[in-house]
């Protein structure tokens, strides 16, 4: 785990078990905020409202797949249901209902849902929506090191499960998303317009309170201008709009992180046969994947250097092939045999319970036979907001976390947040606490932060771990994937880690 993450995490923990006295012990107009201040006097605000603003109890900066997992969420539980809520985004999707038709190539822009994701997606009725569609469910995941040295299957059943996850793309998510609030009763305006500027009115009053009468005579609101001139006063500002996210500047939240020295390159690609298993193979400059996507498709994403990536993308098409096809075969080094310690005989004593994929063997990816979209290049980062909330305002996704793509993790985290802070929201409303409060909003943070952090040091620590070719460090990564693949209660925990269902014992 890289050390300025480390710190801010036991930074965290501590100030999340002693109560912040700044939240409670104000006095009142003292209400700090990085956010411009808006006038302050109740005239004002009053005439302000009157002249050009709309008031909503949420707005939703981001309508992409996180922004709309929220907006579902909250449709679909009775305390927040009664909700207006506003969605700021200028993609033309939202307004015009996307049509996918099945016999289209995938898109290359896919994720991969783990079980825990697609759970939530039944809770709040948009899975079906999902089904309706492309998608692939895999069983089995092989995962191996180029040097030859190691290497570990893991297979739901190991534990009991139907599937490991689901690739899908992301345009189907979105659509399922959308649908699904489509259909809902909760009260929605989108507005197809940018986020400019946001500011946040200052409370006149400490005291919390669910009625829109007060928080207006109060001017406790945020007030977000828009590119089309539209205003609007809302209690809560969510920013889902991504790594860059608008409102994260605008709410002057503080990131760590830095760039990757590397580029992924994602594309569709096809077979002869239909790919059921998720394969993934860590070379030199960094790992390649190959995701079931259905129809006998599967999606690339292949990490390497900028200069690589350029090449690769610059590349004939049959060239390209057989680059992949190589990289996931005997290019870089040789097939791992059964086990680099023989027939993994140190771990014999675990074997009375040894899970059924240990008995595996190797296996080689199916071969590419053609590409079946562009290619698509873009550049790695590790970006983490050192806070979620602040008063009015939260982030989700993106716009609070960026991660390496390594693991397919970061739209889970993202839907995570989303389902969280929802849940969040209608603990404050049954309670009848504001829910633009920050107090009610740390709770969320409190959630989602830690186990967020945890995530992203495991992930930048695989990324740093097989970022070096070094010959005892080869043989380190070689045991521990053969650790992996034959400690039973290990390969378990991994597998329940990675599919969402099982946190570390740090946040259990």
């Amino acid at each position: 785990m890289n050390r300025t993450i480390a710190r801010r995490l036991a930074a965290n923990a501590y100030a999340l078990r002693i109560p912040r006295k700044a939240f409670s012990s104000q006095a009142p107009g003292n209400d700090v905020s990085s956010v411009p201040t808006c006038p302050r006097h109740e005239h004002e605000v009053t005439q302000s409202l009157k002249n050009d603003g709309q008031l909503y109890d949420v707005a939703i900066v981001g309508g992409g797949m996180v922004g709309m997992a929220l907006a579902c969420s909250l449709a679909s539980m009775p305390l927040t249901k009664q909700l207006n809520v506003a969605i700021i985004d200028s993609n033309p999707a939202l307004q015009n209902k996307l049509i996918i038709k099945k016999e289209d190539p995938p898109d290359p822009r896919v994720s991969t849902v783990t079980p825990a994701t697609i759970s939530l997606f039944k809770d709040v009725g948009a899975w079906e929506y999902v089904l309706q569609n492309r998608h692939a469910f895999f069983d089995k995941m092989q995962v191996w090191d180029y040097t030859g040295l190691g290497y570990t299957r893991y297979e739901a059943r190991d534990i009991n499960k139907e599937a490991l996850g689901c690739v899908v793309e992301n345009k189907v998510l979105h659509y399922a998303l959308l649908s699904c609030m489509q259909n809902t009763e909760i009260q929605k305006t989108i507005y197809s317009s940018r986020l400019t500027s946001m500011a946040v009115h200052r409370s006149s009053s400490s005291t919390s309170s669910s009625s829109t009468t007060t928080l207006h005579n109060q001017g406790n609101l945020a007030k977000l201008d828009l590119s089309d001139g539209s205003s609007l006063y809302v209690k809560l500002v969510v920013g889902s709009d991504g790594g860059k996210s608008r409102v994260r500047e605008l709410a002057g939240f503080k990131t760590t992180g830095w760039n990757y020295p590397q580029n992924a390159i994602i594309c569709t690609v096809e077979h002869t046969v239909e790919n059921q298993c998720a394969w993934q193979r860590f070379l030199p400059a960094g790992p390649i994947a190959l995701l079931p996507i259905g129809d006998k498709f599967s999606n690339i994403v292949w990490t390497m250097s900028p200069k690589e990536a350029s090449d690769c993308n610059s590349m004939k098409e049959d060239d390209f092939i057989k680059a992949v096809n190589h990289a996931l075969d005997y290019g870089y080094g040789p097939h791992p045999k059964s086990s680099l310690l023989g027939d993994g005989d140190i771990f014999s004593w675990l074997r009375a319970d040894a899970t059924s994929s240990a008995k595996e063997s190797f296996e080689v990816p199916p071969k590419v036979v053609k590409l079946a979209s562009a290619r698509m290049v873009f550049p790695l980062s590790l970006r983490h907001a050192n806070d979620y909330a602040s008063n009015r305002v939260a982030l989700i996704g993106d716009a609070a976390h960026t991660v390496h793509p390594l693991a397919g993790q970061g739209v889970n985290m993202g839907f995570e947040d989303a389902f969280a802070l929802s849940k969040v929201i209608a603990e404050g409303i049954a309670v009848g606490t504001d829910i633009g409060e920050v107090s009610l909003l740390k709770k969320y943070e409190a959630e989602r932060k830690p186990a967020n952090i945890m995530m992203m040091a495991v992930l930048d620590g695989f990324q740093k771990a097989y970022s070096v070719d070094f010959g005892p460090l080869n043989v380190l990564r070689a045991a521990a994937f053969n650790g992996a693949h034959y400690i039973s209660p290990l390969k378990r925990s991994i597998i329940s880690y990675a599919s969402g269902e099982q946190k570390l014992p740090l946040f259990s």
